[in-house]
């Protein structure tokens, strides 16, 4: 370990380093004295003050004037600091680096109550021997195999390696049994080319080529491993690993003589065909444990440069919102000469600007749309513009960077030249008529936005990228003696390194997106892809043809579906019979009647099925999420066998899912070795399960559906009995035909505290939950998945009756999205929720309410790398549990068999049944029963009963004379808003009135001594009206008017009336239970509140804290 906890400090500080206010960018720099491998930092504040750094930039290297950023993961180069002066803040390096010289670069700090910078530092890592060779593209190393050639199960190769060349062959060797390994460089990236061999027998190529990494020659060192065993290869540039399973069938890597180091150069032979030798420098080359620079010193002793030599270009990084370069020039030259390189992800950009002396105006060089405009202007001359030249026109479509673009602009009276890249053959000249006097200053990268005193003005934004290599007045810019001499000013640049990052390599974008780059941020375009989203994660199209019936497609017609939705399987298209079940129906190259002859068990006839649209995956993927599959298939025969029943080998067979053969036909049942006509007793000779097995001369034929969804689809027929004389088959296999989504419909309900377990969830960098719930509950986890210590979690729950919430640690802290419903979500009702999470943003949405978003900064890297099972019902340790009903479970589009994990012991139950599916006490007189799924509650407001079971009558006693009026409407309904209303819904009036114009549902009960009496009477706003009568003898009378007869009578009624309703309406409910201020009821006489006596108590169950007799619990000893 290394420790550097007192650097060098100055008054200003106590026990830390603090540099000076009044400079404007401070950088502290520490010599470790030798090279060490660097694995971890941290920082403190100075002691005991208010002196820390919030943030800050690292740099490293093998020299002090030679630097590389050291970039976390998503692309930022800013590393977080301390929030105190006494906490430590350590940062542990996703990919350990190699250097002998660190530099510092506080990018903030606390300045709050007189704070400044202040740093204390400790690194991590340990002593590293390096072993280097350098290589001029003439030269290589061959080591020779101990016993002239190697042959390996496993391999492990690991070196180092910076260049300033875009393309360069590092490694080489091959057998000549065709196996081969080739490291090389090409375009900026790394290339593994390796093959275990090629088979002619299968016509099989087993060469298998993978890419790492881009800008790769930016004089930076990298670091490179490759392990293999067998066919499987883990490739690793830096932090980034690609792992590839090789093609072919072989295991060993057999290579002879050599293994080539730098290129290859052989008699008569420079290098390799097409490709050129590598020029830069490696490290600690290792074959297999042995280090080849070490073991090749005494061998090669002089030929070879056994250090590094770096070619110091001192480029530099224009990384900030302000940055720009002012360098001086010769004043008053009639020719003015630029020369720099640049290379840059933006479009646009300033990268040069000078005015004139004399007031004879300025120039400027700048880009614009992808290419290199310059604009020329001249006092009382009209603005002159030139576009030197596209230099950007591929640069979005193959992820490419603007490549060390070369400038050379030269100027004189009425003559301007400017060539780019080098191009000596097609160099632009203008040759308007204008006037040169060089000014003494040059702006680079932007203008100053303070002390401009000489007048820089540019349209254009500033320039973020790289530039090296300036010349001024054909005279080499010295930039360290610039700036001591103080003849120079920046702002916002890195000097001495070029910061400039891939974000698009590996490509972020997800199904193939085209990723575009600024600067700091990165773009990806989905279309033509069939995926929409920040990074073309979900699909635009449904599951299935159910999903689409479901969203109001009900004709028939070619759809295009995705059963895997954001999985890596690709939409197809299929035709949809929405007629009936909304049939899926998918075609392929086997449905018409094909002739098979000449074949034996030996050597079979195999017929493959190509499906039409869709790969055999997605075929797949079709029939696992659907509900019912069925397959046509008919073999028909002239003295040929099929499945050789009743006891033999089968002749033929087919191969379905999971690549399974399966020895049974249509119409019969799963591997039951049988026929259809077996089944249904209809075989030609009873003694044979098939027709064909009878193996007659004459044409007989087999066939029927296959209808088991697990064995489906088919995917290949074999065929082995048509080598006999006269022997001949016919076979045919119909379309796939499917309906139904089981992900859909796939419900369980939560009765108990507890919860689900899954495999564990591996998301990627990108990851989206979807499911539906209902429940009476106020909160609950609907889904969990974790590490071990949840350092690193994915949590959605329900928070209150209003709120979900998404809460995630992917990153740097805890974070949350939260939807909040103006409506209770825990109404018992079905609710949709979706949550996506990417390197852009976090989503949350429920239903069809706004989503809720948190976006992440621009370079955001998240991990998701989960240890701990999915956890579906309810947190770890059984915490904050769900109960109610969850359906069509999806992670990152694959759904989850939740009714697979059904346990009635443990309270988990199939489809959405609670505690009212088997109530001890059923709700009565109409009562809703409402599932708490532990337990449930009766909702009695739409009966004229209370009560835990709405079991209590609600009665009253009347006295002589006594009534009780319930005022349904005050006023009549206009005929122009019933007629309006019946347009919007036909049937509003039954519901929204309380009564409708073809039934009515009346109860009660009453007890009485008196007779005659009126016991309900019920009128309208015209003449008709509902009256119930006990008549003088005692019997019971209903009375009405609907227009044509009529009654009169006089109301009276003495004794006792209990649950009384009509349709929704409960008049004594209302008057002795009111649930408003001033209820619609007015009596008359006395009317007082009586059971009645008219049903029988109910014992049961009462909650504890629905008891008015509760007192508390008692404790025995």
């Amino acid at each position: 370990m290394i420790e550097m906890n007192e650097c060098k400090c100055d008054d200003l500080g106590s026990s830390g380093w603090s540099p000076s206010p009044r400079d404007r960018q401070p950088w502290m720099q520490i010599d470790l004295g030798r090279k060490y491998r660097i694995m971890a930092i941290a920082t403190q504040g100075t002691f005991n003050s208010y002196d820390w750094v919030t943030k800050y930039m690292l740099l490293y290297g093998d020299r002090f004037d030679a630097w590389t950023p050291y970039v976390m993961r998503g692309g930022n180069m800013t590393l977080p600091g301390n929030w105190n002066y006494y906490q430590v803040k350590r940062n542990v390096f996703h990919y350990a680096f190699t250097a002998k010289h660190l530099r510092i670069y506080p990018m903030g700090w606390n300045t709050e109550n007189g704070g400044k910078i202040g740093l204390r530092v400790e690194l991590y890592g340990c002593p590293y021997d390096s072993y280097v060779m350098q290589f001029e593209g003439d030269d290589m190393v061959a080591y020779s195999f101990p016993r002239g050639r190697m042959r390996t199960l496993q391999d492990h190769y690991a070196l180092n390696f910076k260049t300033l060349e875009k393309d360069g062959v590092l490694l080489h060797s091959e057998g000549l049994q065709g196996d081969s390994i080739t490291l090389e460089l090409k375009t900026g990236r790394l290339y593994l080319h390796i093959s275990l061999g090629s088979s002619t027998v299968h016509n099989t190529d087993g060469m298998t080529t993978m890419m790492l990494g881009n800008l790769l020659d930016t004089q930076h060192w990298h670091y490179v491993t490759i392990k293999r065993y067998g066919r499987e290869v883990n490739f690793t540039l830096d932090s980034q690993t690609e792992t590839a399973i090789l093609n072919g069938e072989f295991q060993y890597l057999d290579l002879d003589k050599q293994i080539y180091v730098g290129g290859v150069i052989e008699k008569d032979v420079p290098h390799l065909p097409g490709k050129v030798n590598f020029r830069g420098c490696m490290e600690n080359v290792f074959i297999n444990g042995i280090n080849i620079i070490y073991s090749t010193q005494n061998t090669y002793g002089k030929k070879m440069l056994y250090t590094c030599r770096d070619l110091l270009w001192k480029p530099m990084t224009f990384a900030g919102p302000n940055n720009y370069l002012q360098l001086p020039g010769f004043f008053r030259k009639n020719r003015l000469a630029v020369k720099f390189k640049f290379r840059s992800w933006d479009y646009t950009g300033l990268l040069m600007f000078t005015r004139f002396a004399d007031e004879l105006g300025s120039l400027e060089l700048g880009l614009s749309e992808g290419q290199v405009n310059i604009t020329l202007m001249q006092p009382g001359n009209k603005r002159l513009r030139f576009a030197a030249g596209m230099i950007m026109a591929c640069v979005h479509s193959i992820h490419e960077i603007l490549y060390k673009v070369n400038i050379n602009l030269t100027a004189k009276d009425n003559l301007l030249t400017i060539t780019i890249d080098e191009d000596e053959s097609s160099p632009l000249k203008i040759t308007n008529p204008f006037t040169v006097r060089t000014g003494d200053r040059y702006f680079f990268g932007g203008c100053p936005k303070t002390n401009n005193t000489a007048r820089c003005v540019t349209k254009l934004s500033r320039f973020h990228g790289c530039m090296q290599q300036i010349f001024i007045d054909d005279e080499p810019v010295d930039i360290d003696v610039m700036l001591q001499r103080k003849w120079g000013r920046y702002a916002e640049i890195l000097l001495g390194t070029c910061g400039i990052t891939d974000r698009c390599s590996p490509n972020p974008c997800e199904h193939e997106g085209r990723c575009i780059q600024s600067w700091n941020d990165f773009l990806c375009v989905c279309n033509n892809t069939g995926y929409k989203g920040e990074v073309c994660h979900n699909s635009v199209y449904r599951e299935s043809c159910e999903a689409y019936r479901l969203n109001g497609k009900y004709w028939s017609g070619n759809y295009t579906i995705d059963p895997d939705l954001s999985g890596p399987l690709k939409p197809f298209t299929v035709y949809c019979n929405m007629l009936q079940k909304s049939w899926t129906v998918i075609e392929h190259n086997r449905m018409k009647s094909t002739k098979v002859s000449g074949s034996t068990m030996d050597r079979p006839y195999i017929g493959d099925l190509q499906y039409v649209n869709a790969s055999w995956d997605e075929v797949t993927a079709l029939a696992n999420t659907s509900l019912y599959c069925e397959q046509w298939i008919e073999f028909s025969c002239y003295k040929s066998r099929l499945l050789n029943t009743p006891h033999g080998r089968p002749y033929t067979y087919w191969i379905g899912q999971r690549n399974e053969s399966h020895e049974y036909w249509g119409g019969a049942f799963p591997e039951s070795g049988k026929c259809g006509c077996a089944v249904n007793q209809t075989c030609t000779d009873s003694k044979y399960w098939c027709n064909c097995d009878a193996d007659y001369r004459q044409w007989h034929s087999d066939k029927g559906y296959l209808s088991f969804r697990d064995h489906l689809p088919v995917r290949r027929i074999v065929i082995g009995d048509t080598n006999r004389t006269g022997s001949e088959a016919r076979y045919s296999v119909g379309a796939l035909y499917c309906h139904g989504d089981k992900s859909i419909w796939n419900t369980i309900a939560f009765t108990k505290s507890t919860y689900l377990t899954f495999p564990t969830f591996k998301p990627g960098t990108s990851a989206d939950i979807t499911f539906h719930f209902r429940t009476y509950r106020t909160n609950g986890v609907f889904v969990e998945s974790s590490d071990d210590h949840l350092r690193n979690f994915l949590r959605i729950e329900l928070n209150s009756t209003t709120e979900v919430v998404f809460i995630f640690m992917v990153g740097d802290g805890i974070r949350n999205v939260t939807l909040r419903s103006p409506k209770p979500l825990n109404d018992n009702e079905w609710h949709y929720v979706e949550a996506e999470i990417n390197v852009k943003l976090a989503r949350l949405k429920v239903d069809f309410l706004p989503p809720a978003i948190h976006k992440f900064p621009g370079q955001t890297y998240i991990t998701m790398k989960f240890t701990q099972p999915l956890l579906v019902g309810a947190a770890n340790h059984t915490l904050r549990p769900f109960l109610g009903c969850l359906r069509g479970l999806r992670m990152n589009g694959v759904p989850l068999d939740l009714e697979g994990k059904v346990d009635e012991r443990a309270g988990i139950r199939r489809n959405c049944t609670g505690a009212c599916l088997n109530a001890s006490i059923p709700c009565r007189n109409g009562g809703q029963c409402i599932d708490g799924y532990v337990s449930y509650i009766c909702d009695c407001n739409n009966t004229a009963f209370d009560g835990y079971y709405c079991h209590l009558d609600i009665g009253a006693f009347f006295d002589v004379g006594a009534w009780l009026r319930y005022d349904i409407r005050k006023e009549p309904i206009s005929f122009d808003a019933w007629w309006a209303n019946f347009w919007i819904e036909p049937h509003w009036h039954n519901f929204t009135l309380g009564y409708n114009t073809t039934t009515d549902d009346i109860e009660f009960s009453f007890s009485t001594l008196q007779a005659p009496a009126v016991l309900l009477y019920i009128s309208s706003f015209s003449n008709d009206y509902i009256a119930v009568l006990l008549k003088k003898d005692g019997t019971l009378s209903l009375r009405y008017r609907l227009g044509i007869i009529s009654y009169k009578f006089n109301p009276g009624f003495m004794g006792c009336i209990s649950g009384v309703r009509y349709n929704i309406f409960a008049p004594l409910k209302a008057y002795f239970r009111p649930n408003v201020t001033t209820p619609p009821v007015t009596t008359q006489g006395y009317v007082v509140e009586s059971n009645c006596g008219a049903f029988p108590p109910v014992l049961g169950y009462v909650p504890w804290e629905d008891d008015p007799w509760f007192t508390g619990l008692c404790k025995t000893t």
